[in-house]
């Protein structure tokens, strides 16, 4: 198995940012990010960012920083849905939303079309791509977690890269509520507590998972998963802190 550590990135505004693996990076809503953050991230490569969210989440929040269509334009912006939140089983199995990787091998059975569809997404993406759904945990984190499966990577990284998911919202929460009631910040005890048993589930998850037949059993071809495994090898752009000086100068074209 590939030890391949995820490592978070600075780039302004981000919320729960990490490298999965190649040149697939992992997010909270896209919406957070500056007009500097999203400079920082098109030197780091990055030219396609593809949201998992449902059209009714796609709403701006006052709170949101004013980014030009100017700065955006560079990138490819593409519209994934990993659900239906109006189907009835994801209701009964999954309540408001997915937030426990129990939960995962359900949510692949029930939406496999709308999964398979982020895959082709990444694997005809130019450059750099960065995944995104609103608190960049679970969503996120089921397609990364396969993606990490399809490249190798081991069991332990997995996990590591789950919990940083998970530590990084609820470190948002502490000083910005989460949007809801059922997602609050927790303090540390409480915190591992739901970290002990979401790893159990997750690692349960994993044991079962084969990326690669989920996605020859869901139409994507030989060269569409080439193009897929491709970018999980490309070197990804070494993520650095800008100076400040250079944070501050006008956005390139």
């Amino acid at each position: 198995m590939v030890s391949v550590a995820q490592s978070g990135v600075r780039w302004d505004g981000a919320v729960n940012a990490w490298h999965i693996v190649g040149s697939v990076y992992r997010m909270g809503r896209r919406e957070w990010l500056t007009e500097v953050g999203w400079q920082q991230m098109y030197d780091d490569g990055v030219r396609t960012v593809i949201d998992l969210r449902t059209l009714r989440e796609q709403q701006p929040r006052d709170t949101d920083p004013q980014v030009s269509p100017e700065v955006t334009s560079r990138f490819e912006i593409v519209h994934c849905p990993t659900e239906d939140p109006d189907s009835e089983e994801f209701t009964e199995l999954f309540g408001p939303y997915l937030k426990d990787p129990a939960h995962y091998a359900d949510y692949l059975r029930i939406f496999p079309d709308k999964l398979a569809a982020v895959f082709q997404a990444i694997a005809a993406a130019p450059g750099g791509v960065v995944i995104h759904c609103a608190a960049g945990r679970d969503r996120s984190g089921i397609i990364a977690v396969m993606l990490q499966n399809l490249a190798g990577v081991d069991d332990e990284e997995i996990v590591r890269g789950y919990q940083q998911g998970m530590r990084g919202i609820n470190e948002r929460h502490r000083n910005h509520p989460a949007p809801h009631a059922h997602d609050g910040f927790l303090e540390d005890e409480a915190l591992e507590r739901m970290l002990a048993s979401r790893t159990a589930s997750l690692l349960e998850f994993v044991g079962h998972l084969d990326t690669a037949a989920f996605l020859a059993d869901n139409s994507l071809s030989v060269e569409q998963v080439a193009a897929l495994r491709a970018k999980l090898a490309a070197p990804a752009v070494p993520v650095q802190p800008k100076p400040a000086a250079r944070r501050r100068r006008t956005l390139r074209n």
